[in-house]
């Protein structure tokens, strides 16, 4: 009769036991499908129209934001150039996938807006479809807020976005900060343009990494950023430099030897 209990006894732990193993193990099955199954991996976007990229994107629970537009003989007009974070990364859904859009070749002529006042040279840029980059000032003889220099230059062809920055005029005996030239950040890493950039009392609003198949080689030609894309581009899902991944610069705004003011913004582009 003892033994009957006994037994009877330990038939109950023993399946209190197993019931409390499936329950954990349900659990975490449970938990790994909800945590792996709000996962996606990033699709190739490069090539694919703004449109077709937007319902790709939907369709994975991801948002895709529109962060820069670069010029290229290679990708038709309305393309995605490149994106950011690479295909393949495994990112949670509602996670922002941020492109870089092709304007095609470049079709629209650098407009000469030296010797104009800001708000005339904005305009002429903005009529012409293209934007206004960062503006910067220095004492000069003459008339203060007039145009005394812009990148690129009148009538320029490469240029690698549709953005003109103005160097305008301040009176002479005006305080004002010391005007210096911008130094070249081509060939460093992040890391390395980010300090350089401080060193001069600059500092990086956006970087941008195109990832392109073949890295821009003139890294005196303005870029976009972060902004990173990363500028600019940029975007309200900013490109952050903590999100780019580890590249070197190819392209700055405002390009090397472009007179700059200590506070001023600068644009950069990485690839790897």
């Amino acid at each position: 009769m003892k033994i009957s209990r006994i037994n009877r006894f330990f038939n109950i732990v023993l399946g209190a036991l197993a019931m409390l193993v499936v329950a954990l193990l349900s659990a975490f099955i449970t938990m790994r499908l909800a945590i792996h199954g709000r996962e996606v991996k990033v699709p190739n976007l490069t090539g694919l129209t703004l449109a077709d990229a937007s319902k790709q994107t939907r369709s994975l629970g991801l948002i895709l934001h529109l962060e820069n537009r670069f010029y290229s003989p290679n990708t038709p007009p309305g393309h995605v150039l490149a994106q950011s974070p690479a295909p393949g990364v495994t990112v949670r859904r509602q996670w922002a996938v941020r492109v870089t859009e092709s304007l095609g070749a470049q079709q629209v002529a650098i407009p000469d807006v030296l010797g104009q006042s800001e708000r005339t040279a904005s305009i002429n840029i903005r009529r012409l479809g293209l934007e206004l980059g960062a503006v910067a000032h220095i004492a000069a003889p003459g008339a203060p807020g007039v145009v005394i220099g812009q990148t690129p230059a009148p009538n320029a062809v490469g240029v690698d976005r549709p953005r003109v920055s103005l160097l305008l005029s301040e009176p002479e005996g005006a305080e004002s900060p010391q005007a210096f030239l911008m130094p070249s950040l081509a060939g460093l890493t992040l890391a390395g343009a980010a300090a350089r950039a401080s060193a001069a009392g600059l500092h990086i609003v956006s970087a941008e990494d195109l990832n392109l198949p073949t890295p821009a080689t003139d890294a005196a030609q303005p870029s976009a950023a972060t902004s990173g894309s990363p500028s600019t581009t940029s975007a309200p899902v900013a490109p952050t430099i903590q999100t780019l991944s580890v590249g070197t610069v190819v392209a700055q705004t405002p390009p090397a030897g472009h007179r700059v003011v200590k506070g001023d913004p600068v644009h950069i582009t990485l690839t790897n």
